[in-house]
């Protein structure tokens, strides 16, 4: 059993500290890849919230299995993914640069971002929970819903087309 199994049972007898734990140890996590998703911190934030808000909907037929990181990415990409589906249907052209993260000042890492925004949405979702959430491959693959070797192929395809982007060619 891990730490996570027993969390979810305290949650479930009701316990007030194990649901603010279960918040301050999943929330940065799930805003920094709503981020990656959005580059608007507006916008990410009220998706990791309302990814929060979805687990709790149905947190009583939720059955432990896995990670419970990984059941909260794959409710976060599916609303992430709805969210982009929504802003290209009302505005044309390219998403808006990233925020006022003073990270974001920094010229590589703007460019990085830029070429990751630049991936087809399948790699770019391999690149955001490999290298940026620090998942193994088999996490991703899990997440995503695709085979180990697919999710191999899409990292190692990715790489290669971030460094054509970048300008690292081989």
């Amino acid at each position: 059993m891990d730490a996570d199994f027993f969390l979810i049972q305290k949650m479930k007898r009701g316990d007030e500290a194990a649901i603010e734990l279960f918040v301050r140890k999943y929330y940065p996590l799930i805003l920094n890849y709503c981020r990656y998703h959005t580059y608007i911190g507006g916008t990410a934030e009220d998706l990791a919230q309302e990814t929060f808000e979805r687990f709790f909907r149905s947190f009583a037929s939720y059955r432990h299995s896995g990670k419970l990181a990984n059941y909260l990415y794959v409710i976060a990409g599916n609303l992430c993914r709805d969210s982009m589906k929504k802003r290209r249907d009302m505005l044309p052209g390219e998403l808006p640069d990233p925020g006022e993260d003073p990270l974001d000042a920094v010229e590589g890492r703007l460019d990085l971002e830029r070429a990751v925004k630049k991936l087809p949405e399948e790699m770019r979702e391999v690149i955001i929970l490999h290298y940026f959430q620090h998942l193994k491959i088999r996490e991703v693959a899990e997440i995503t819903g695709i085979g180990l070797p697919l999710a191999k192929y899409r990292l190692r395809k990715a790489k290669t087309m971030l460094k054509a982007y970048l300008g690292e060619e081989e």
